[in-house]
């Protein structure tokens, strides 16, 4: 089989893709800014963020929850943020037994507390399992945050979020780099808010 490497030209193409996303995301700076204060007057309240999503966006709910549970910028005390993606037995014993949709839901029923934080993520905006635990946080009286594409999908159209991030593209690949990096950003204030800025 012939062998054809990427060349240079796919490569900048892509990138300024991203680039231009990224530029556009500025517009919603005060949506990421305001996420970014709940996460941080949640966290110094005693409150915890806990963060869902499929597929990529699962991998993006750990992402952030590892950067506050761990660090992210400076060594600080531990944050109280989960990701309802990584207990492989809760997730398939809940699928198992109620159906794959209630796997955020259940587990926040049973680990919910009034001044948390619920954030779920779905580049769609259509994933039930995060529209079903969005709508059981609601329910508890969390705050709820969300991160979509361009078109927001159920999340935008049911209102489920306080705070909804919407990535002004219908590119999965870019939608989910906004994300990590309005996670990043959502993580460096909130660390910043409540132990000095990193030397």
């Amino acid at each position: 089989m012939d062998r054809h490497p990427p060349s240079s030209a796919f490569v900048r193409t892509r990138i300024a893709e991203s680039v231009a996303v990224k530029q556009a995301l500025l517009e919603q700076a005060d949506v990421i800014a305001a996420m970014a204060d709940v996460v941080a007057q949640a966290l110094r309240a005693g409150g915890s963020l806990l963060t869902f999503g499929n597929g990529g966006s699962a991998a993006d709910a750990q992402h952030i929850a590892a950067e506050l549970s761990g660090r992210f910028a400076r060594d600080r005390a531990a944050l109280p943020a989960e990701a309802l993606t990584v207990n492989t037995s809760a997730l398939t014993a809940i699928a198992n037994d109620f159906g794959y949709d209630e796997v955020f839901r259940r587990q926040l029923q049973g680990r919910a507390r009034e001044g948390d934080v619920a954030l779920g993520i779905s580049t769609s905006g259509n994933s039930r399992s995060v529209l079903l635990a969005l709508e059981e946080a609601r329910e508890r009286g969390l705050s709820t945050l969300g991160m979509t594409g361009a078109s927001g999908g159920e999340l935008r159209r049911r209102a489920l979020c306080d705070h909804l991030l919407t990535v002004p593209s219908d590119d999965t690949a870019r939608i989910q780099e906004c994300h990590i990096l309005a996670g990043h950003l959502i993580c460096e204030w909130a660390e910043r808010e409540l132990f000095g800025a990193a030397p």
